[in-house]
C-alpha cells in the first residue's frame, strides 16, 4: 500500500496561489493514478483533480478548471496541485489519494489517503 504525505498548504489572500505536494512511498509509483480531494467544514469530501500514472490523462472538477493544474514527477514519486486565482470557496483541507490502475473521480475508488493539508483563502 502506498503511504502519502501532503505539504504546501497555508493561508493566502484571494487571487493568490499555492502549490501542494504529495510525496508517496513504495515502489511502482507510475502504476498509480493520483487524485486530489478537498473537504470544507461541514461538507462532504469532494473530488478536485486526478492524473493517470503516465500523466497522459488529467481531469478536474468544473469549479477549478482553468485555475488548478495537477502534475506528477514519477522519478520523485510526487504529485503536485498548482492552485492559481484562489477564491475563498477553495478553503478546505486538501487530501492526496492513490489508486492502482486508471483514473477515477469517485472517492470510494481510491484506497490510500494522506493526512491532509489545510488551505485557507481570505477575502
Amino acid at each position: 500500500q502506498v503511504q502519502l504525505v501532503e505539504s504546501g498548504g497555508g493561508l493566502v489572500q484571494a487571487g493568490g496561489e499555492l502549490t501542494l505536494s504529495c510525496a508517496a512511498s513504495g515502489r511502482t509509483f507510475s502504476n498509480y493514478a493520483m487524485g486530489w480531494f478537498r473537504q470544507a467544514p461541514g461538507k462532504e469530501r469532494e473530488f478536485v483533480a486526478v492524473i493517470s500514472g503516465s500523466a497522459s490523462s488529467t481531469y478536474y472538477t468544473d469549479s477549478v478548471k482553468g485555475r488548478f493544474t495537477i502534475s506528477r514527477d514519477n522519478t520523485k514519486k510526487t504529485v503536485y496541485l498548482q492552485m492559481n486565482s484562489l477564491k475563498p470557496e477553495d478553503t478546505a483541507v486538501y487530501y492526496c489519494a492513490s489508486r492502482r490502475g486508471g483514473v477515477r473521480i469517485t472517492r470510494a475508488e481510491f484506497d490510500s489517503w494522506g493526512q491532509g493539508t489545510q488551505v485557507t483563502v481570505s477575502s
